[in-house]
């Protein structure tokens, strides 16, 4: 007799016991509901769980210390002898001894609480970054090493700008300091200009403020090597000395300084003032640039000066017009120019 065929639906208890039998028969076949990617995590898990957790604890801290040594985040204990100080010029001309034993005597008594900044350099010595005296107040103990953060190696403008920052914040510079530093900044090619010094390192102050620090650092660069007392000159004495180098005295003020030995900041404040006292009741001059007076040559209106700068006189209907060019033209040179030029035209006939 033939097999009948079953129309009917098998119910959910016949297909549960069709499919044990089915795997029964197959047992390598992979469970199909299960993806791959869950397969893998299950074996990592396994792993991982069979590490011990010391080593876990390790790994890890291995990893966060690695982290935070590339980040600069990391203080270490520095030998001070692997530390250099001469790849940057400081801003400060000088520490004051007081201020500086007070320092010294506050690490003595109580540690160094706030590390120095350093970047590794490539023959692996550390170089300075901030915390010159608290460095050198460690020297003065004899201290064999040094808490620092060792930084990220920065690029040369940044690193000055953390310099002057940490001084602008801690103890103020002076004008005539902040004027040095923007010159020798610039010099050592951290910044193109001066003018882009100032802007750069002083970026949080005023206007007034860093026009008083290009006046000052203009003073530096015509006086800097022939002052003996710098750090002691006064905003107001600075900027009466800036006056009268842009009025024509500045080779007054160099043939007074190098004849003399001075041995206090008053000595040699007493003898500039005596330069500073004649231009300052005389006539109002013309302003003059740079260390030694510009000679003019005239060649068909054209004024050629040794700073490279050209100035080219035109005259029209409606008066006369200053061209002023070549290298080293600023926006900012020109307000200084036209400033100078209000001056002559405004002092009485």
């Amino acid at each position: 007799m033939a097999k009948r065929t079953r129309l009917t639906a098998p119910t959910a208890e016949e297909l549960a016991a069709l499919d044990a039998e089915f795997r029964s028969e197959k047992p390598g076949r992979p469970n199909p509901g299960t993806a791959p990617i869950a397969s893998v995590a299950a074996e990592s898990a396994a792993l991982s769980a069979a590490e011990p957790a010391q080593q876990q604890l390790d790994r890890l801290d291995a990893q966060a210390l690695r982290e935070a040594r590339e980040a600069g985040r990391l203080i270490e204990e520095l030998p001070l002898s692997q530390i250099v100080t001469s790849e940057m010029v400081r801003d400060r001309v000088v520490l004051e001894d007081e201020a500086l034993e007070e320092l010294t005597t506050s690490i003595r008594d109580h540690g160094l609480r706030l590390p120095i900044e350093v970047y590794e350099g490539a023959s692996g010595e550390y170089h300075l970054l901030s915390g010159y005296r608290r460095l050198e107040a460690m020297r003065r103990l004899s201290r064999p090493a040094i808490k620092a953060l060792v930084r990220p190696k920065a690029e040369q403008a940044a690193a000055f700008v953390a310099m002057v920052e940490e001084n602008e914040i801690r103890e103020n510079l002076s004008h005539y300091e902040r004027g040095r530093i923007a010159v020798l900044a610039a010099q050592q090619g951290a910044f193109a200009s001066v003018d882009e010094a100032i802007k750069s390192l002083f970026a949080n102050s005023s206007a007034a403020k860093r026009s008083k620090v290009k006046s000052f650092a203009e003073v530096f660069e015509l006086l800097g090597d022939l002052l003996k007392f710098p750090e002691d000159m006064s905003e107001r004495r600075g900027l009466r000395v800036f006056g009268v180098i842009r009025q024509g005295a500045l080779d007054d003020l160099r043939d007074v300084l190098a004849a003399s030995d001075f041995d206090t900041p008053e000595q040699e404040w007493t003898q500039i003032e005596k330069v500073l006292a004649v231009v300052e009741a005389g006539p109002i001059k013309v302003a003059k640039r740079g260390r030694k007076p510009a000679r003019a040559k005239l060649r068909s209106e054209v004024i050629a000066l040794e700073s490279g700068i050209s100035l080219r006189k035109e005259e029209g209907p409606d008066g006369f017009v200053i061209r002023v060019t070549g290298q080293g033209v600023t926006s900012d040179l020109i307000d200084d120019a036209i400033a100078a030029l209000c001056t002559f035209f405004d002092k009485p006939a």
